[in-house]
């Protein structure tokens, strides 16, 4: 990675990258369409893979450098964010409080990521949505309040990781695949990914801006809107440029966060038979699998986008496989066995 174009702020190294550059010919062979080369960022790690490591660098080297000993965050109670900074903790030797959405059911096992949340020895407090949605502010001045009464320093982390902070993860990544570029001989068109944060695609448009790449930036929301995406993640470059003022401006138009909206489904975390079929179509295409929340709900739509005719005349194009893989086992009744 050319890391020295960059003036990057300190960051513990977690992930395992440069993460694989892999391209879907067999896919291309039944679908058509442009070449997608599938930046496989569910590599990152073992119980630390996907996308969330690679922001997790910079958080967490901000967090000790700032003398804070304890991480707190949120999510979803099968947030790979929150298995991801849960186990991040335990390796750096920090406590670790999630704030998670949702109620567990006491006549099931705990499973994928929850499953892992417990293993790590993290705190765990949970909330129905209606109480989550309505005071997850004061539940964060609540738990840190609680830390610092024990002598501990907390150091906040918002959903996803996604903020100025956060950024840095998928600004990092824009480096690692202008190398993976020139190694193959591609200029890929786009570069797109699932957005369910808004951090990942804000990385990604500052990176390549900073790097001068002629990729343009996708996301595919999983939840939300066009407009919130938009707004957030027009809100956490604002974040970046206030914390990082040195980096140099990054003068923002609309034309640089493109969304393509239309695949949320019925909502976040709730996959329908279109996307559990790709999933299933990926996994015996190229033996990649992917998850219901994130990937595969985005993918699925990059399948039917291309369908359509987007990218049409593109000859290769980059989709960021995100991790999400123990995110899949929760959703075990939705595939059925297939002849």
């Amino acid at each position: 990675m050319a890391d020295t174009l960059i003036n990057y702020p300190p960051r513990i190294q977690l992930a395992h990258t440069p993460t694989p550059l892999q391209p879907l010919r067999r896919l291309q062979q039944q679908i058509g369409g442009p070449l997608i080369w599938l930046k496989r960022d569910d590599m990152t790690g073992s119980t630390l893979s996907g996308n969330k490591v690679r922001k997790l660098e910079f958080i967490a080297a901000k967090a000790i450098a700032s003398g804070c000993d304890t991480l707190i965050t949120c999510g979803g109670i099968q947030s790979n964010h929150c298995r991801a900074t849960a186990l991040v903790a335990a390796q750096l030797g920090l406590k670790c409080h999630l704030i998670l959405r949702g109620l567990p059911k006491s006549t099931q096992a705990s499973d994928g990521n929850q499953l892992l949340d417990e293993l790590s020895g993290c705190s765990i407090s949970y909330h129905s949505p209606a109480v989550y949605a309505s005071t997850l502010g004061a539940l964060f001045t609540q738990v840190s309040n609680e830390y610092a009464k024990a002598g501990h320093r907390a150091f906040a982390i918002p959903t996803g990781g996604s903020d100025g902070d956060g950024l840095w993860g998928y600004i990092a990544a824009c480096d690692e695949m202008n190398s993976d570029f020139l190694a193959h001989g591609i200029s890929p068109a786009a570069i797109i990914t699932a957005s369910g944060s808004g951090g990942t695609q804000a990385g990604l448009i500052v990176g390549a801006h900073l790097l001068g790449m002629q990729a343009d930036i996708y996301g595919i929301n999983v939840c939300d809107d066009e407009q919130y995406f938009i707004d957030k993640i027009k809100d956490d470059i604002a974040d970046w440029q206030l914390k990082y003022p040195l980096q140099g401006s990054l003068a923002l138009t609309a034309s640089m966060i493109r969304m393509i909206d239309g695949y949320v489904g019925e909502g976040y975390a709730k996959a329908g038979q279109s996307v559990i079929d790709t999933i299933t179509l990926l996994s015996r295409t190229e033996g990649v699998v992917l998850d219901p929340v994130y990937s595969g709900k985005a993918f699925d739509g990059l399948l039917q986008e291309i369908t359509s005719g987007r990218f049409a005349t593109d000859n290769d194009i980059v989709f960021i496989h995100t991790g999400g893989v123990f995110g899949l086992f929760p959703y075990k009744t939705m595939f059925t066995q297939r002849s």
